[in-house]
């Protein structure tokens, strides 16, 4: 388990992220337009797993605006971005933010991304959504990157991940 804080207060998260240089656990999320997408479905690419507790507070928001603008610049590479939020907040947040470069997921349905790659929050007022958290997996479905946030209310470090590509 992952010890964070959320401004300042300690919580845990139930697991710890994938171990780098490991398979990157498959995962089913919804899609904006309700459809299911699995690790599978972006092979062969590199993939910026921007993982965040709501897409309707100012960082997670933040994350999502920095990752599409660098998206646009990047190469066999997409980004996708993972809350707990219904598909009708994630797509209602795209169209009013002009959010166009990376894919929105959302772990609404069975919240087994996050059990599966040990982010979810365990106790705090939090509980149950996803912590803040990085992965890159390469083109061969291995982890190559990881940030686990340890301020939740901190935006993760782009330079860095973006840098593991």
């Amino acid at each position: 388990m992952a010890k964070i804080t959320l401004k300042g207060n300690e919580i845990n998260t139930i697991g710890n992220l994938p171990t780098i240089g490991t398979k990157a656990p498959n995962f089913k999320l919804t899609a904006l337009d309700l459809s299911h997408k699995n690790l599978a479905d972006f092979a062969g690419k590199n993939i910026i797993l921007n993982i965040f507790p709501s897409i309707d507070t100012g960082t997670c928001a933040a994350s999502v605006r920095a990752f599409n603008k660098k998206a646009a610049e990047l190469e066999n590479s997409v980004v996708i971005c993972i809350s707990k939020d219904l598909p009708f907040a994630q797509s209602r947040f795209c169209g009013a933010e002009g959010i166009e470069n990376v894919v929105l997921l959302s772990d609404f349905a069975t919240g087994d991304f996050g059990k599966n790659y040990g982010l979810e929050i365990a106790n705090g007022p939090l509980a149950h959504l996803h912590s803040r958290a990085i992965v890159i997996i390469d083109e061969n479905g291995i982890v190559t990157y990881t940030e686990q946030v340890s301020e939740i209310v901190n935006e993760p470090n782009y330079d860095a991940a973006l840098k593991s590509i």
